[in-house]
């Protein structure tokens, strides 16, 4: 682990955008903000659309631009010539690639964290499938049907005793209960609606797609069906669960400022 931390006096500080997946929200970065903010690093971890504390219901929520329209406006209101180094988590890289797609002169590197590596997002029912969870089946979730029993669903939540199976199986018991706490059902309708097209320059932005190596959510399959479908700049691995950012906080900071090192 020793080349994953560099001397942070070397670094000069950058702008991080770290963006969470489903049913979570910028709460989920607490640790890792925590830490590059003690070396000098810019953080937003801002919350989705009815995710977090913002106050949309995920029930009336069916398009993906709804969705990410706060992390959209952040972007796209980014003073000139600044730029950022976007962090997606899970399904989160859908967020993160439909505005690396929209501004790349924008984005520094673009960092995927056991997420959705899609150049186009959900173009075909064969891209659907490389975003399918390795899960046992429906039972794990609890659904709502916004628009009544006979529609699909509108919104999704892990149920409450998969939450540590799944999520957290390396994580800590208190950050579990907490996460529990605040865990929000996400819009199921959005996240199904993304799909973007190849905006011009976004293939010079350097990506790095990070393997959470003891994930319970995401087999390795999983994760070598996203690098091959889009080959990323650089792979790294860490020793976590599915919520590396709050299992392996440290580790994923030492790969972030390795990040920074090489591409701000």
């Amino acid at each position: 682990m020793e080349d994953e931390f560099v001397l942070v006096n070397i670094v000069s500080p950058a702008h991080f955008v770290l963006v969470h997946g489903a049913c979570h929200g910028g709460w989920c970065w607490y640790k890792v903000r925590c830490l590059l903010e003690s070396i000098g690093h810019k953080v937003s971890s801002p919350d989705l659309s009815c995710s977090g504390i913002e106050p949309s219901d995920p029930n009336t929520m069916f398009t993906f631009q709804e969705y990410n329209k706060p992390l959209h406006d952040m972007i796209a209101n980014l003073p000139p010539g600044e730029k950022v180094i976007l962090v997606g988590h899970s399904i989160g890289g859908y967020n993160i690639t439909e505005v690396l797609q929209s501004y790349p002169h924008k984005i520094q590197a673009a960092v995927y964290v056991a997420a959705a590596m899609l150049p186009n997002g959900n173009q075909t029912e064969k891209d659907r499938k490389y975003v399918m969870l390795d899960l046992p089946g429906k039972e794990v979730f609890d659904f709502t049907y916004g628009e009544g029993p006979d529609k699909p669903p509108t919104s999704a939540i892990f149920k409450k005793k998969f939450q540590r199976q799944y999520l957290y199986n390396m994580s800590p018991l208190e950050d579990c209960t907490l996460a529990g706490m605040l865990l929000r059902p996400t819009p199921v309708r959005a996240t199904g609606d993304a799909e973007f097209p190849d905006g011009k320059g976004s293939d010079k932005v350097p990506r790095v797609y990070i393997r959470t190596l003891n994930d319970n959510l995401m087999s390795l399959e999983r994760h070598e069906e996203f690098i091959k479908k889009w080959p990323p700049s650089e792979v790294y691995d860490i020793e976590s669960d599915h919520c590396a950012m709050i299992s392996n906080p440290t580790q994923l900071f030492g790969l972030l400022v390795k990040v920074a090192t090489k591409w701000h």
